[in-house]
């Protein structure tokens, strides 16, 4: 599932190549969507929008396209006649204006709504504050930790109720970085290290808008992360073997470096200090 930073890096450039043009064009998989080319030919896109993971685009006549992503989507841009780099058989929805063409290829989720919707929209309405928004209020975030006392800090950073953005990337880094126990509960963590937490996986994710591949260790040359996807691999602070293990219902993957976040039995774990400056 991607990360805020690719939701973000994505309303970019399908924003620049949609916002303010008139839809001529639209395909639409009605096997995967319950609305029809005519409701979004000779619209004009206002905005496009990141919010956590998901992407929103606002039409003219009050109605918004909501996408997720999950494990399969992808939007790609084009411009007109230029060959597609997927298969038309895994074309969700295309739009095209003068000047691009936009596809929304293998998305899991499509919707279209009413503007006014997203105030109750079950999946929407319920999203913490977006990480990367100009105005992200961690205090708010933090508050949201608070109601949930029993989750691992692991859990709560890639749940998106609490705050969205973080995905299993972001969670093993900026864990790894301020030296915490991916098991350790909510409950025991004060209100400072909650705030570090968050912080710190917002200037990751800023740090990676550019484009550019991702990275989280870009002090460490060459090398993207510090300890994501490096299971078996010598931590580059201890070297001691990178560990990984699956955490919550949804058995999410969790990197770690035992000996550096002091982890102990995994799901019994004791307190121990953070980085402030992590």
């Amino acid at each position: 599932m991607p990360e805020g930073d690719t939701l973000h890096r994505t309303a970019r450039v399908v924003g620049a190549a949609l916002e303010g043009g008139r839809i001529l064009a639209a395909e639409v998989d009605g096997r995967r969507a319950r609305f029809g080319t005519g409701d979004l030919m000779g619209r004009t896109v206002l905005r496009v929008e990141a919010r956590g993971k998901n992407l929103l685009l606002f039409l003219d006549d009050r109605q918004v396209l909501w996408s997720h992503l999950r494990m399969t989507g992808s939007w790609h841009v084009y411009r007109p006649g230029e060959p597609w780099h997927r298969p038309a058989r895994q074309r969700t929805v295309a739009l095209s204006t003068e000047r691009a063409v936009v596809v929304g290829f293998n998305l899991p989720v499509l919707e279209r709504m009413a503007e006014m919707r997203l105030e109750s929209h079950p999946q929407l309405a319920s999203l913490g504050p977006d990480l990367l928004s100009p105005g992200f209020d961690a205090a708010a975030a933090v508050a949201r930790f608070r109601a949930v006392p029993w989750l691992t800090l692991g859990e709560a950073l890639v749940d998106q109720r609490l705050a969205s953005g973080v995905g299993n990337v972001y969670k093993s880094e900026v864990l790894h970085l301020c030296r915490v126990d991916p098991w350790r509960k909510v409950e025991s963590a004060d209100d400072a290290l909650l705030a570090a937490l968050l912080q710190n996986a917002r200037a990751l994710m800023l740090r990676n808008l550019d484009g550019r591949m991702r990275r989280t260790a870009h002090a460490a040359g060459g090398e993207r992360y510090f300890v994501y996807g490096r299971e078996g691999l010598p931590c580059r602070t201890c070297e001691a073997p990178i560990a990984m293990a699956r955490q919550g219902e949804a058995a999410r993957s969790t990197y770690f470096c035992p000996v550096c976040q002091q982890v102990t039995v995994q799901g019994r774990t004791k307190r121990q200090p953070f980085r402030p400056g992590c």
